[in-house]
């Protein structure tokens, strides 16, 4: 056991301080990964939209302020704003479509309002997370983050061949070869002091194989001011409203949406890589990655930048370094403010050759790939749900390369829909776990305040629902013995009741094959029930009492799930038929 845990190579968890150096090198190479997309997003953009250079410094400038200040609040965490993790954050490469379709209608006030009111849509989808557990599922969120990789593969397979006219046809191959190998090497060989330090050892070895063919060049740096801001002005806001705004606002509000989906499986993710021992996953730090989402974009708007969202390779950083230490997450932001006053740095960072940087995000997607693929399977994949990962993968597939009738769909309000992969295959997820849902069996429901006099309707409501089902005697007497542990436990959880108020209890039961599965809703603030339940094995022979419910439910049920959100507890157990 001990060997599978040093296998994951946690070296830091979120609450522990490394020394001073290791937290300034990874969050030095963190933040030197993601400033050059962030900053090469809005250029990207800006040009494609035919934007004057005055805005373009204004835009990198404002996107790197943004996204560091947004990446300090989702790591420190404030109130239910914020991850309490090492998230990343930057430009969202889910808008470049629309903003530049914003920005050639109406220039970057448009676009400015635009991001701001589609922006409270993440603080709502925040909110009412817990009411869309049964679409934003463990399903859902890995294949979105799977998706991510093939959304990016495309740009960073280009980026690797991306050299200057007239350098020799060696250069690029050798230099994103030599930074794959070197990452490799030391990510699957090295011990963890080592790993800790891949990625910038990777860079710098292929910047050194580089250089001698005139790919990696400095002059252009040594021009750069070392303090510099953008003689420019803010670029405001459209406060009257016309058609091209309300005609931007659903594409804007539906890729604003997909980023969401895509920080639910980050902040899934980042949960699995940042702690020794597994755990459950929290879905508060979820809705918080979230909150800190919508800060992001809504500070993005107000500064007329691209809006921004977490950077999935923050989840591969973790991984790969072992270092999952809220502090890295403070010095990334603080990089990125830094840097965005100081025009030398960014510039010595852009500088890095194209072949270089894919080389190193290569290996990085590939580790997010597989993160996703964990998060599939994480809840057990049947014929249903391999339905949707794989046909919502493959759509987004074909979408994002246009080899779904391309011409058929034109470059309208569909086409700027789905000409990213990432939301093309989340749409399609998301439409066919509501299907599975709505076509589901019925569920029973019940009602009743949380408190020991609740037992016996428990107890009556699962027995009712087992004989409905036309289940056995001894399948029935299994149920409602789970259900009476699980009520139990919620009881001993929720401690003494406040005066004068009333904790309830909502039960559901469906059948799902040829197992029930019981969702027990309420309000808690006690510690994660299925992790306790995962470590039973590690406590004493001889329990106390408030163990023996604990025991008596991993015995009734196969499976228990508890998700926890801010003001509601959810726990789900399911009990298969036959023993």
């Amino acid at each position: 056991m001990a060997a599978e845990r040093d296998d994951r190579a946690v070296r830091y968890e979120p609450e522990d301080r490394p020394p001073v150096l290791v937290t300034a090198g990874v969050g030095l190479q963190a933040a030197m990964t993601i400033i050059a997309p962030v900053a090469l997003s809005v250029v990207i953009v800006a040009r494609i939209a035919g934007q004057p250079d005055s805005y373009i410094s204004w835009g990198v400038v404002a996107a790197l302020v943004v996204s560091g200040v947004a990446t300090i609040l989702q790591v420190v965490r404030l109130g239910r704003i914020g991850s309490g993790h090492v998230l990343a954050m930057g430009t969202s490469g889910a808008f470049i479509a629309v903003c530049v379709a914003a920005l050639e209608a109406g220039g970057p006030p448009l676009m400015a309002s635009l991001i701001v009111v589609s922006s409270l849509f993440q603080f709502a989808l925040a909110a009412r997370l817990s009411l869309l557990r049964r679409v934003f599922t463990p399903v859902v969120s890995g294949t979105v983050v799977m998706l991510i990789a093939v959304t990016v593969a495309p740009v960073l397979f280009d980026t690797m061949a991306s050299v200057p006219d007239g350098t020799a046809r060696a250069a690029a191959p050798v230099a994103a070869l030599v930074t794959v190998v070197t990452v490799a090497a030391l990510v699957l060989r090295g011990s963890p002091s080592v790993r800790l330090w891949s990625p910038v050892v990777g860079i710098a070895v292929g910047c050194a194989v580089a250089a001698p063919f005139g790919i990696y060049d400095t002059n252009a740096v040594a021009a750069v001011p070392w303090i510099g801001f953008p003689v420019a002005s803010w670029p405001g806001f459209d406060l009257s409203p016309g058609a091209d705004f309300w005609a931007l606002l659903p594409p804007f509000v539906v890729v604003t949406i997909v980023g969401a989906v895509e920080t639910i499986g980050d902040g899934i993710a980042i949960q699995q890589v940042s702690r020794r021992t597994p755990r459950a996953t929290d879905f508060r730090v979820v809705q918080g990655a979230i909150n800190a989402d919508g800060v992001g974009n809504l500070l993005s708007g107000v500064a007329g930048t691209l809006p921004n969202t977490t950077y999935s390779s923050s989840v591969a950083l973790a991984e790969v370094t072992g270092v999952a230490a809220r502090r890295v997450g403070v010095v990334i932001g603080g990089v990125f403010v830094a840097v965005a006053f100081c025009p030398k740095i960014s510039a010595l960072l852009i500088a890095i050759p194209g072949p270089v940087a894919a080389g190193y995000l290569i290996v990085l997607i590939g580790m997010l790939f597989v993160q996703g693929m964990r998060l599939v399977l994480r809840d057990g994949l049947d014929h249903r749900k391999a339905a949707v990962v794989g046909l919502s993968f493959w759509l987004g597939v074909g979408f994002q390369n246009q080899w779904i009738f391309p011409d058929v769909i034109g470059d309208g309000f569909v086409g700027v829909l789905l000409g990213n992969g990432m939301t093309a295959g989340t749409i399609s997820a998301v439409a066919m776990v509501v299907f599975m849902d709505l076509t589901g069996s019925r569920r029973r429901r019940l009602r009743v305040p949380l408190d020991a006099a609740a037992l016996p309707q428990v107890r009556e409501f699962l027995s009712a629902f087992a004989s409905r089902s036309q289940w056995g005697e001894t399948a029935t007497g299994r149920l409602t013995s789970a259900g009476e542990e699980a009520l139990a436990v919620l009881l001993q959880e929720s401690g003494d009741p406040v005066e004068g108020a009333r904790r309830r209890l909502a039960v559901t039961a469906r059948i799902e094959g040829a197992s029930a599965v019981v969702e027990f809703v309420t309000v808690l603030e006690g510690q994660n029930l299925e992790d306790h339940l995962a470590y039973l094995s590690e406590l004493p022979p001889a329990p106390d009492e408030r163990e023996v419910s604990f025991r008596l439910l991993r015995h009734y049920a196969s499976a228990v799930r508890h998700q926890k959100y801010h003001g509601v507890d959810i726990v789900e157990m399911t009990v298969d038929r036959r023993a």
